[in-house]
């Protein structure tokens, strides 16, 4: 699932080392994650991933009064909705032809009454400068929240401390059958070497009236003077009436009834369902979640998706409600969607308990091939996640504790805790997972909770 810009500007250096790669099996039990993805509609835009040609991105206007009907998906949205938006322009063919290609959102109110959009939180960032693909360590203390690396951990890092970026109006009013630019934001790929660049987009909107949206892209016009302009909202709702869907289009992906285990996912266009997934991780029929026994462990999927469930039995992706032919079939990797996990736990024992919380990335399995996650050590060379976690609990003193962790994952890696608890005999502790899953990013991931085999 890394992106194509991820996988060219990215030059993880990973030290060679002579110790033979080994892989290791950690005998445990996964389970599924419970609760589910809420109904928040998710206007979702990621196909193409490279565009070279404008066009129509994803809109959900009516189709009535357009020149090309079929890519007007007719989803109106309101109440609370999100917009994500991951694109990237590339001129390595076009060496001649640096024009920035311009993103725009336009929203429209069909009815008789002006209608309000509130701009929650938002981020937008471009991979460079904003946001560059740097090699960072696995593990970072990020409370200050100035460690990234590539836009879309980013704007997840931004909307998980639930900021609205800089120059993003709080609210746009749209009078009766009118239409306001949400976004009018360039991807310049003048004077970069190679030419490319990337924009991720991550926006929480409410509105009180039914609204319509597309996102269009759109190279830069010329001054007189040959600088470049945006284009105008004339210019956007031109091209949103008579264009094609902008290109090119990816391929299609494998039949999702068919599962093979080597899945072309494909890319999204498509209005999908779920914004949050917040649940309470507990045992059954119980309020609480009993830690391991001295030396075990257990894990929950996240982001378990179709031929990569990880024993769980468990397709987290999420449903689309609405998307065009030849895209993904769901929202495959979740990309925008935060997981808000509480874990109630308990030291059923009668000894002291040391428990930790990690996230993990494990080999992708399905079904699990052996009883237990598979690692590798030391892990593959290709990033698989990169993203802030922010976990809350009691410390052993009692004392509240907040902390922001920068992970940096790569393929088969073990992962670092989060937290290490001690636990007396009968204690309780509520733990709080939060995190939303990246752009750039490569699921399955695991929640794993650990006790270790020695007491402190």
């Amino acid at each position: 699932m890394l992106s194509f810009l991820a996988s060219v500007l990215l030059a993880q250096t990973v030290p060679m080392t002579p110790v033979m790669p080994q892989t290791i099996v950690i005998p445990q039990q996964t389970r599924p994650l419970p609760g589910g993805l809420d109904q928040v509609p998710v206007f979702n835009s990621n196909n193409p991933e490279v565009v070279k040609t404008e066009g129509i991105l994803l809109s959900t206007f009516p189709p009535q009064g357009k020149r090309v009907p079929g890519v007007h998906l007719n989803f109106p949205f309101q109440g609370r909705f999100d917009l994500f938006s991951h694109h990237i322009a590339r001129a390595i063919e076009t060496p001649n032809d640096l024009r920035s290609l311009y993103l725009g959102v336009i929203v429209y109110n069909p009815g008789d009454q002006p209608v309000t959009v509130d701009v929650l939180q938002a981020a937008s960032y471009l991979s460079q400068p904003d946001a560059e693909f740097i090699d960072l360590p696995a593990h970072l203390d990020n409370t200050l929240g100035k460690l990234y690396s590539g836009p879309g951990d980013r704007a997840m890092n931004d909307i998980l401390r639930g900021r609205r970026q800089e120059g993003w109006v709080d609210r746009l009013v749209i009078p009766p059958k009118q239409s306001r630019l949400l976004m009018n934001l360039p991807i310049p790929v003048r004077p970069l070497t190679p030419p490319l660049n990337g924009r991720s987009t991550l926006a929480r909107l409410y509105s009180n009236g039914a609204v319509y949206m597309a996102n269009l892209a759109m190279f830069a016009k010329q001054n007189p003077d040959g600088s470049e302009r945006a284009p105008t909202h004339e210019e956007w709702v031109a091209l949103l009436e008579t264009g094609d869907l902008a290109g090119p289009r990816e391929g299609a992906p494998s039949p999702p009834d068919r599962p093979t285990g080597s899945e072309i996912y494909g890319r999204v266009a498509a209005v999908a369902q779920g914004s949050q997934w917040r649940t309470q991780v507990t045992d059954p029929d119980s309020r609480l979640l009993a830690i391991p026994k001295r030396g075990e462990a257990y894990s929950y999927g996240l982001s378990t998706l179709l031929a990569g469930k990880m024993g769980t039995g468990q397709n987290q992706s999420a449903t689309l409600l609405t998307r065009y032919p030849g895209t993904a079939y769901q929202a495959h990797g979740n990309y925008g969607i935060e997981y808000q996990l509480t874990l109630p736990l308990i030291n059923t024992t009668e000894a002291p308990q040391t428990v930790q919380v990690l996230v993990q990335t494990p080999l992708k399995e399905d079904t699990l091939s052996k009883p237990g996650l598979q690692f590798r050590q030391p892990p593959y060379a290709n990033v698989f996640f990169r993203g802030t976690v922010r976990i809350r609990y009691n410390d052993d003193r009692g004392l509240p504790r907040t902390q922001y962790w920068h992970l940096v994952q790569r393929r088969g890696q073990l992962g670092v805790p989060l937290a290490t608890l001690t636990m007396p005999p009968g204690d309780r502790r509520l733990v709080q997972v939060d995190f939303l899953y990246p752009p750039d990013a490569t699921p399955p991931q695991m929640l794993t909770i650990q006790t270790l085999n020695t007491s402190q």
